[in-house]
């Protein structure tokens, strides 16, 4: 008895986790309308599954004399996301919030810097869900 409720909960976290993985799959192929073809994508996954006020925290080089293209999404409309990107002194270099919650942001690097981007559902839109953003640089 006690191993088939082992494998009975095993079983249900499994497709939990296949739920949300596919979740985060159905809404990076929809963010990634925002990497247009002017951008070359980065290849990485930032992606997390968030709960309530949860934050997710990515970090990132992004080199000098590149334009990047920071794209970000949850849901399956735009301005479910909020995302601010922050340099090494956690200096606010750009939040979304501050700009009507656009879905992406274009940033020119002069030199290179470290980067962290923050990110988390806008609470009067969703309760749960997958946060993805998506890099590119400019082809």
């Amino acid at each position: 008895m006690r191993k088939s409720l082992s494998s009975l909960i095993l079983a249900m976290m499994l497709l939990t986790g296949l739920r949300a993985a596919a979740q985060c799959d159905t809404i990076a192929t929809l963010c990634s309308a925002h990497i247009t073809q002017a951008y070359i994508p980065d290849g990485q996954f930032y992606r997390a599954l968030l709960y309530e006020d949860e934050l997710a925290e990515f970090s990132l080089t992004l080199f000098g004399g590149t334009t990047y293209r920071v794209a970000g999404c949850s849901g399956l409309s735009d301005g479910n996301l909020v995302f601010s990107v922050y340099d090494q002194e956690r200096n606010l270099l750009f939040s979304n919030k501050e700009q009507g919650m656009e879905p992406y942001w274009d940033l020119a690097v002069a030199n290179t810097l470290d980067v962290t981007i923050e990110a988390q559902l806008d609470p009067s839109k969703a309760g749960s869900g997958c946060a993805v953003m998506l890099i590119g640089f400019k082809n």
